[in-house]
């Protein structure tokens, strides 16, 4: 008799405690999707296809199209009202061949002046279907749409569905766009494939290492992206389509290139310590970083590959009181505490890693452990992020894993701006030494 309730008793404590572990981590992953497959479709050559656009400088648009006729115009009509375009936007165009596959003309064309928080719509070409934007607002508040590693998958989809669900005025992805990896057809899916969002939405983008694609001897890094993907590189005051900054709606962001130097006296560390020294937080108290390969990364993927940018530019971003770092390459999701130099900071950035944007090559699923104190939430699932800028002084930021084809809200939390800070006070100094210095 005493035998069986030790049994039972064991055999409780054992339903008990797998119930424990159960109710920590009930969530059961969905499994891998397949690549999208894209059916060829017959259109007129000069019909504008992967049409989307980007911020190019003060209440200015990009539209960025390609075209198979190669005497298509390359120009944008637009307006406030549905088929009247009162406007007209000249641009220009570029191509490029990549061994045996030629790219159709990519045109761009810049217009504006544009009024914030507008639809406007619009005709690229002098052909083909209407099109319509909306500015983002002038003032807080703000919202971004965030995610990265995207590619074309069935998750990428579902990624993208979420994303179209969302009231967001600017998306943010920093590096792995379309997953082509040498085949270059994949850049004209790719483009067919985000069109319907990236043509309504301005998308603000920095490479990643699926965009190098270089061949030595033979094709140069990054040329498809530089192509296709132009940002307002030249209206932030760099050198390289691969970094640039922009500022919208009290927001100064800045986009950098983890695969072109960053090593001190560098292109692009000179021009971030320049575009670092004209940040004024009075007109944008949101001070805000995107590169592709983290650095802080509790996942065992990729670990160590940010180290060296990390050594050359974080004393730059710490004393300028940058408050948010986003970055991808480690297919999984990660945000820390407010950190600096490999510790907890109060005064530092808070990072976020957001690679789970649904790309080919599956999650990063195993973590270290136990996790570091700096390491707030970690999960290996694909999703999104929405990043909504409330006020001046307050922000609150969510990620929505992709739970089957329900985006569910799995983290979320509430961001003080650094502006008003003691963190930022009798810091001028010290940032002066650093952003004059040598």
């Amino acid at each position: 008799m005493e035998k069986c309730g030790r049994l039972l008793l064991l055999l409780t404590l054992s339903v008990l405690i797998f119930a424990s572990v159960a109710a920590v981590d009930d969530y059961i992953r969905p499994k891998p999707r397949q690549t999208l497959q894209f059916p060829w479709k017959q259109k007129s050559s000069s019909q504008p296809e992967q049409v989307h656009i980007s911020l190019a400088g003060d209440k200015h648009m990009r539209v960025t199209w390609v075209t198979n006729d190669k005497s298509s115009p390359s120009f944008v009509e637009y307006g406030t009202s549905p088929g009247k375009y009162s406007y007209l936007g000249q641009g220009e165009s570029t191509s490029y061949s990549y061994i045996f596959y030629k790219s159709g003309k990519i045109h761009h064309t810049v217009i504006g002046p544009l009024e914030a928080d507008t639809v406007y719509y619009y005709r690229c070409g002098g052909e083909g279907p209407e099109f319509h934007l909306k500015t983002p607002p002038a003032q807080f508040p703000i919202t971004f749409a965030v995610a990265g590693d995207l590619g074309q998958t069935g998750w990428t989809k579902s990624t993208l569905d979420h994303i179209d669900q969302c009231k967001y005025a600017v998306h943010l992805l920093p590096g792995d766009l379309s997953y082509a990896d040498y085949m270059q057809h994949k850049w004209d899916s790719f483009g067919d494939l985000v069109q319907p969002l990236a043509s309504v939405r301005p998308w603000m983008v920095t490479q990643g290492n699926h965009e190098k694609e270089s061949i030595p001897f033979i094709v140069d890094e990054f040329v498809s992206y530089n192509s296709r993907w132009k940002m307002p590189y030249e209206e932030s005051g760099s050198s390289s389509n691969l970094y640039y900054s922009f500022e919208v709606a009290g927001v100064h962001a800045i986009m950098l290139g983890s695969y072109t130097d960053y090593e001190r006296y560098s292109d692009q560390y000179n021009w971030l310590k320049a575009d670092l020294s004209k940040v004024d937080r009075e007109r944008t108290p949101w001070l805000i970083v995107l590169f592709h390969v983290p650095w802080y990364n509790s996942n065992d993927a990729h670990q160590h590959e940010g180290d060296g940018m990390m050594a050359e530019m974080e004393p730059l971003l710490y004393a300028s009181g940058v408050d948010l770092v986003f970055t991808g390459h480690v297919h999984a999701y990660e945000r820390t505490k407010r950190v600096n130099n490999g510790k907890s900071d109060p005064c530092g950035p808070v990072h976020i890693t957001i690679g789970d944007g649904g790309n080919r090559e599956g999650l990063a699923r195993n973590y270290k452990d136990p996790a570091p104190e700096w390491s707030v939430f970690r999960e290996a699932s694909f999703g999104h992020g929405e990043l909504q800028m409330v006020n001046s002084t307050h922000a609150l930021w969510t990620w929505h894993r992709n739970d089957d084809d329900e985006p569910k809200r799995s983290d979320e939390v509430w961001l003080n701006s650094l502006v008003n800070s003691e963190c930022l006070k009798g810091r001028h100094e010290e940032l002066r030494k650093i952003l004059m210095g040598p």
